[in-house]
């Protein structure tokens, strides 16, 4: 048994993107978590978000979460998938302490409800 933690990615693509594009990348990383052993708890769009400042001069982006327990290992080959993937603008992963899993558990069942 490999000791699992909770993890939130935030990641940022390219707004030229068509809606079936946009799922390709997305369910892409989703799929690649699961391969290396991952458990997806969740993943969200959240939509076209104009960004704080110009990326790459784009002036927004499509955000995605993917909440989900994985190995520590996994996390570095994860990003860099990230990183070499054209339409990720920028990405950010937190591991959530118990406290952030339990608020992240609350804000999930407050949007199912």
């Amino acid at each position: 048994m490999t000791l699992m933690n909770q993890y939130e990615t935030v990641f940022i693509l390219t707004p030229v993107l068509s809606d079936v594009q946009m799922k390709e990348a997305a369910d892409k990383f989703v799929n690649y978590l699961k391969e290396k052993g991952a458990e997806i708890i969740s993943t969200e769009n959240w939509g076209l978000k104009a960004l704080a400042y110009p990326i790459q001069k784009k002036g927004s982006g499509f955000y995605q979460m993917i909440e989900f327990k994985a190995d520590p290992a996994v996390i570095a080959k994860f990003e860099l998938q990230m990183r070499r993937d054209e339409r990720v603008l920028r990405y950010l992963t937190v591991k959530n302490e118990k406290y952030a899993a339990a608020y992240a558990e609350k804000r999930r069942n407050k949007k199912e409800a």
